[in-house]
């Protein structure tokens, strides 16, 4: 979550299990909270690394053991300028790790972050990790709706896919569906897509509300892929200007997703609006809902079929501006928000669920302390630096 300047420190040559390898930088990861923190990415600058040697960049532990990692190129510029690995930290403890160029390369870690555009589906943009699946609806979805055509989409609501195994379903879902229509609405054994969004925000949905009413986006109009890999996937959407009663919104959502994690991180450039909302469906509107303005999160615990389901978004304190229960008689368009103040014409937050299915979470407190648990994290990011 935190980014350092990385220089070239000097050659160092050392030897571990019989391998040369060269000591770019050595960094330390420090842990300020009383809980032990994993699952947390570290974004490392590796820009002034030479290019010729970052495809065999590596990351040691203590023990120079190998640590899973992850080289961004995240501008799409040609050029890789971040690794990723996740420490392991108990609370308020630091470790040290070492950057190095190695003789041997890293073996291939499954694409557990994988994203991609759909159009064998209308034309989707999916993605998810070992622990949850999302996905959102793109410009020819909305245009069948316009014209009357059946199977449409009209929606920049996102959609919950409630996956119960950890390695990746989304081209096999897919795949399935192309043989047999909807069958990723039947759980096989891996879980389905049982979550309904329509108009709703979803699990993360953007709007803005004016006077007493809310407005949202169309579809998103294009995409860009930016990663996918054991630690992460990113990718950015793009959106039409659209009108909020008399206010014309740009909106640009960057959303990345790494492992361990069940809440994709949403950073939206915004232009138009000093405030912006995120929701979360409410669905039959027979679910519980509950906010923590101290830790800046709202959550919404339902039944879906024959299990639970907890929704949330979580925030930080500069972000925060309250939150409310929107009840409607229209269809699909009561939802749980979540008020956002933006800053620098920027907001950031994050948004996901937890299936009692999937058996990451037995109940709703337990979906609830995981959010208290985010919040204070994203709060108190891993400190990382330079020795």
């Amino acid at each position: 979550m935190r980014k350092i300047a990385l220089f070239l420190i000097g050659i160092l040559i050392f030897t571990s299990c019989k391998v040369r390898q060269e000591v770019i930088s050595t960094i330390t990861v420090k842990n300020t909270l009383k809980l032990n923190r994993d699952f947390e990415t570290v974004e490392v600058d590796i820009s002034k690394v030479n290019q010729e040697k970052v495809a065999n960049l590596v990351v040691l532990d203590a023990e120079n053991k190998i640590v899973t990692s992850q080289i961004v190129d995240t501008d799409l510029d040609g050029k890789n300028d971040v690794i990723l690995f996740q420490p392991t930290i108990k609370a308020n403890q630091s470790k040290k790790y070492t950057i190095a160029v190695s003789e041997v390369k890293n073996k291939a870690d499954t694409v557990y972050c994988y994203s991609r555009f759909v159009p064998e589906r209308t034309d989707d943009y999916t993605w998810e990790n070992n622990r949850v699946a999302f996905r959102t609806f793109g410009p020819v979805a909305q245009k069948m709706i316009e014209e009357g055509v059946k199977g449409g989409t009209l929606s920049s609501g996102i959609d919950a896919w409630l996956k119960r195994v950890e390695y990746p379903i989304i081209n096999k879902w897919y795949k399935k569906a192309e043989k047999e229509k909807g069958a990723y609405h039947k759980d096989h054994g891996e879980g389905l897509d049982n979550f309904h969004v329509g108009v709703s925000r979803g699990v993360g949905g953007t709007a803005v509300k004016v006077d007493s009413s809310y407005h949202f986006s169309k579809n998103f109009t294009s995409y860009k892929t930016i990663t996918t890999g054991p630690i992460r996937t990113s990718f950015v959407l793009n959106y039409a200007t659209w009108d909020a009663n008399g206010k014309q919104i740009d909106e640009t959502k960057h959303i990345s997703l790494d492992y361990g994690q069940n809440l994709s991180r949403f950073e939206i450039d915004i232009k138009g609006t000093e405030t912006i909302s995120t929701g979360l469906t409410l669905h039959k509107k027979k679910g519980v809902t509950n906010q923590n303005d101290a830790e800046f999160w709202i959550s919404h615990w339902e039944t879906l079929d024959d299990s639970k389901i907890g929704s949330g978004i979580v925030t930080t304190k500069s972000y925060f501006s309250g939150s409310e229960k929107y009840v409607t008689p229209k269809k699909d368009e009561s939802n749980h928000f979540l008020h956002l103040n933006v800053v620098n014409n920027k907001v950031v937050f994050y948004s996901g669920f937890g299936w009692v299915k999937s058996k990451q979470f037995n109940n709703k407190k337990d979906w609830e302390n995981y959010l208290t648990n985010f919040s204070k994290k994203i709060s108190s990011p891993l400190i990382v630096t330079k020795n």
